[in-house]
């Protein structure tokens, strides 16, 4: 699937019907949401990979991943409305994607690639450690991700800890859009990197077509 096609596809993926502030619901941008998921096909493939979506919102990621042939392909979101959206985004587009209504932790199905949106901790201080936590507890091959510039040294600390390696650190263009109550201009430039980390020991050079 080209680049184009797959920006096309991520855009259909409807936003949150009713974002909430402290859930820190903020839409992955479809142009990060592609980078994010060509990374993780340069360095892994995911073609045949098991893919898991951790606080999945809509789905734009898990459903980006089915669309370059992940499978099995699972989302988990603690807000029921946004998984009904996902739910239905997934089936216009003819993708196979599980969605489950639940909290993220690190206990629950494994899978090779985990993928994510965390919250960036704007809201409530630390909101984003959780899933860090579960991504490196149910990973168990790569992790993508997107976080604050600002939570550098915190992550790479976790993968330190936790024997993985990080292969990539990526700043990526992000605009946040006016989304909740008190945001008071239309759109906010924020300091966001994409995170590529290597949670076996495999050799971590990407993958030759």
């Amino acid at each position: 699937m080209r680049r184009s096609e797959l920006v096309r596809l991520l855009q259909r993926v409807p936003e949150f019907p009713d974002p909430r502030a402290d859930l820190e619901q903020v839409s992955t941008p479809a142009e990060a949401a592609a980078t994010l998921l060509a990374t993780a096909d340069r360095w892994d493939g995911l073609a045949g990979r098991s893919v898991l979506d951790l606080g999945c919102g809509t789905g734009r990621l898990a459903i980006g991943a089915a669309a370059l042939g992940a499978a099995p392909v699972a989302g988990v979101e603690a807000d029921a409305s946004a998984v009904a959206v996902a739910r239905l985004a997934a089936r216009r587009a003819g993708l196979d994607v599980t969605f489950r209504l639940g909290r993220v932790g690190p206990a629950g199905p494994r899978a090779e690639v985990v993928v994510m949106n965390p919250p960036f901790g704007a809201q409530r201080a630390h909101a984003d450690r959780p899933f860090w936590e579960a991504a490196f507890a149910r990973a168990t091959r790569s992790v993508y991700a997107f976080s604050l510039e600002a939570s550098r040294t915190f992550i790479a600390r976790q993968a330190v800890e936790r024997g993985a390696q990080v292969v990539e650190v990526v700043p990526i263009p992000w605009g946040l859009p006016r989304t909740f109550a008190h945001h008071r201009r239309a759109r906010v430039a924020l300091d966001v990197d994409l995170w590529a980390i290597r949670t076996d020991h495999d050799d971590p050079r990407p993958r030759t077509p």
